[in-house]
């Protein structure tokens, strides 16, 4: 059966896709911890990323990497934090998030109320900093 991650990629659900190329796509997380918190996804269903094919795995970092320094320009954090949990989605996922101090890595600090507007807006800052480095 396919994840809800799969369904995203496949288009049918909607989501917000900042990255896509064959081996993973990104997409801004709908309940972010911090504004532009991005999901970086290997394509290939995968639940612990122990178990990734070491290529799709440095792909995943090298994207994870290029998103993150988006993030620096279009937020203006003070560092960008990685984790990968994996919990919720049985599906190898890395959260990219802007971060000023370490409650923005708690996920009781979701924002679950954040509009399609914000979301919409946030997208198109970090295309607008990913269209820079090209």
């Amino acid at each position: 059966m396919a994840t809800i991650f799969t369904k995203i990629h496949a288009r049918e659900i909607p989501g917000h896709i900042l990255w896509e190329d064959p081996i993973c796509f990104a997409f801004l997380d709908i309940r972010p911890i911090n504004r532009g918190h991005t999901l970086v996804v290997p394509i290939q269903e995968i639940d612990m990323w122990i178990n990734l094919p070491e290529e799709t795995a440095s792909h995943c970092m090298k994207i994870a990497k290029t998103i993150g320094e988006a993030q620096m320009e279009a937020f203006k954090p003070k560092r960008v934090g990685l984790m990968i949990a994996g919990f919720e989605v049985p599906h190898v996922h890395l959260h990219v998030i802007p971060i000023n101090d370490m409650s923005h890595l708690d996920f009781a600090n979701a924002n679950a109320d954040i509009s399609n507007d914000e979301l919409v807006a946030d997208l198109k800052r970090l295309k607008s900093c990913l269209a820079k480095t090209d």
